[in-house]
């Protein structure tokens, strides 16, 4: 697919305390959901979407991080080194500009399972949605009633075009699964420093520039051990 991305970001590098005492000698990414390392399920979406490179921010426990993503062929891997300072998610983008080309990239964070439901690969249908002229990001978003391990009251709201806003009243029925698409030049406008992602948002969202698409599958959370407990019964059910 012509439009499909191909470098991606993987923010790895927070500290994972709500997963405690699981993180406190293993990195959240490294945690394991049915046998499998948080982070290789969206290594692995991304290697299977076509994804020729990924870069990944490291921090807390970050020579476990860099030995792991070492060993894998594809996608090719570098790292954002953020041994000095957590960025947070905005900082971390920010700090790992200069890996991007000046395309848009997918960008992922490590404490979620995309679950797909038929044709509908999460990473496919973002490309097909994606229009440059249109958007600043586009953010793959979950009906709260399709996710397991969430007890949030969800994060947007969204219009018939796909526009959506942050949630206005105390609940908004989609919740944000990780997954987007974004453009450097989106990046370039954050602040110094460490700052969050929703920043970036806010400066899409007053331009008419962010919108979402709505995931078809299951969306499992996995942000503190019964999040985990409940995402390892989930995908038990559906190989069933």
């Amino acid at each position: 697919m012509s439009g499909m991305p191909k470098q991606a970001m993987v923010l790895a590098a927070g500290l994972g305390t709500r997963m405690a005492p699981l993180t406190d000698a293993t990195p959240k990414p490294l945690i394991k959901v049915a046998g499998k390392a948080l982070i290789d399920y969206a290594l692995d979406r991304f290697k299977d979407a076509g994804v020729r490179e990924a870069i990944v921010n490291v921090h807390y426990l970050a020579d476990q991080v860099e030995a792991h993503v070492s060993s894998r062929a594809a996608p090719s891997i570098k790292i954002s080194d953020e041994r000095d300072a957590l960025l947070e998610t905005g900082g971390g983008l920010r700090k790992a500009r200069a890996f991007f080309d000046d395309t848009p990239l997918f960008c992922t964070n490590t404490d979620a399972i995309l679950v797909d439901n038929g044709d509908n690969e999460p990473c496919a249908k973002l490309a097909q949605i994606w229009n440059p002229e249109q958007m600043d990001a586009l953010l793959l978003l979950a009906p709260i009633e399709s996710a397991s391990g969430y007890d949030g009251v969800g994060d947007f709201e969204r219009a018939a075009n796909g526009q959506i806003k942050f949630r206005s009243g105390e609940a908004a029925p989609y919740v944000f699964t990780g997954l987007q698409i974004i453009t450097p030049a989106l990046i370039d406008r954050g602040p110094d420093g460490a700052f969050s992602t929703k920043v970036l948002w806010e400066l899409a969202a007053l331009r008419g520039r962010l919108f979402g698409a709505i995931h078809d599958g299951d969306w499992l959370h996995v942000g503190d051990p019964e999040g985990l407990v409940a995402a390892e019964r989930r995908l038990a059910a559906l190989a069933a």
